[in-house]
């Protein structure tokens, strides 16, 4: 499911980091120089900063599956009735 987030996530960034970058042009009323190195300043900051934020959120909704995989029972908190 992963692999499904980041191409989303990839083709999300892609067109926002296009769109980013027109109204920078758009503000300074010209085309910069250097678009592809601005563009890919632009992506690259965003991507890294979605793909740590995705990574994160999917590894919290795994911390209490990956205790009952290890342990074949499940996780303390589940079993008393506490919802964590």
């Amino acid at each position: 499911m992963e692999i499904i987030y980041f191409t989303v996530a990839g083709i999300f960034l892609y067109f926002f980091s296009d769109w980013i970058l027109e109204r920078f042009e758009a503000i300074a009323g010209r085309r910069f120089e250097y678009r592809s190195l601005i563009f890919f300043v632009i992506i690259l900051v965003l991507s890294l900063s979605l793909f740590n934020l995705v990574q994160h959120l999917q590894s919290g909704n795994m911390k209490s599956s990956s205790k009952e995989m290890m342990t074949n029972e499940p996780a303390k908190e589940e079993a008393r009735g506490i919802k964590p």
